[in-house]
């Protein structure tokens, strides 16, 4: 298993994002999400949302679907 980035993101959308990818069935997670303590970081540092290099195509074709439903 080989991790790969998907996207960084705003800590609440990172984790909605991992919710909704793993309910499609595609494992993700976060990185750096705990930089949103640090005093002021949490705009400066994206909270990465990591998938299987295998996942990645199927997660960004699904990120696309729901960007273009809440069009």
């Amino acid at each position: 298993m080989s991790l790969v980035e998907l996207g960084g993101y705003s800590y609440p959308e990172a984790h909605i994002i991992v919710g909704r990818l793993e309910s499609e069935g595609i494992p993700a997670i976060t990185f750096d999400a705990g930089t949103h303590m640090a005093e002021g970081s949490f705009r400066l540092i994206p909270v990465r949302v990591m998938v299987d290099e295998e996942d990645l195509a199927p997660a960004r074709r699904l990120l696309k679907e729901w960007a273009d439903d809440s069009a």
